[in-house]
């Protein structure tokens, strides 16, 4: 199984006196992948990666699942870095992945679930139980991304977002930054598309208390 990982230290390239181009803004998106190990049958996004599960999602509806996601493959896995995201209020932060409604009825879903852990310094993890043939709570997967625009300064608010929401107080923890998705291997794979198909992540409420 390959391995790609990311230093969460920027390297100096080309010599430290030249000009740098100022880091990108992702608001309340996620900022960098920190490390993925495909499963097998992956291979969709790759040209595009690691942007394209970087900043903002672009989901397709209830009908039809975004097409710009980045395949895990069967048992795959993702750990993303959102900065410090904070427990708030209800949710406290989005996973979306490409889930829809055949034909929009939501008695005929397609989904690929995957486990999701929160950690503070990538050493310790917190986890939701996931177990999709008892409940779908717990799990990112199965809930449709709607087609939205981020408005900066505004909080993400899952019922126009879409996605499957997240809430820090369930675990205990009163912030985290470091997101992992796990495939959880519920659908066969072939080709290049198989495992959860991330889309982006976003949090919801910020630990220095801000919306951006």
């Amino acid at each position: 199984m390959r391995a790609v990982v990311f230093s969460l230290i920027a390297a100096c390239l080309g010599g430290c006196g030249e000009d740098i181009e100022p880091a990108k803004d992702f608001g309340p998106f996620a900022r960098e992948v920190v490390s993925f190990e495909p499963g097998e049958f992956a291979g969709y996004g790759d040209h595009e990666f690691p942007d394209i599960v970087l900043g903002p999602p672009e989901g397709g509806g209830i009908s039809r699942g975004g097409m710009r996601v980045l395949s895990l493959g069967v048992g795959g896995e993702i750990v993303m870095d959102l900065g410090e995201f904070a427990n708030g209020p209800g949710a406290d932060f989005i996973v979306f992945e490409n889930p829809f409604f055949a034909g929009g009825d939501p008695t005929e879903p397609f989904e690929e679930f995957g486990r999701v852990s929160v950690s503070q310094d990538l050493e310790e993890w917190h986890t939701w139980d996931c177990v999709p043939a008892e409940s779908k709570e717990g799990c990112a997967g199965w809930n449709p991304v709607l087609e939205f625009e981020y408005v900066p300064g505004e909080p993400l608010d899952p019922t126009v977002t879409g996605g499957d929401a997240f809430d820090l107080g369930e675990l205990n923890l009163g912030w985290a930054r470091y997101v992992k998705i796990e495939d959880l291997k519920t659908l066969p794979g072939e080709g290049n598309t198989a495992g959860f198909d991330l889309d982006a992540l976003g949090w919801i409420h910020s630990r220095e208390g801000t919306v951006r």
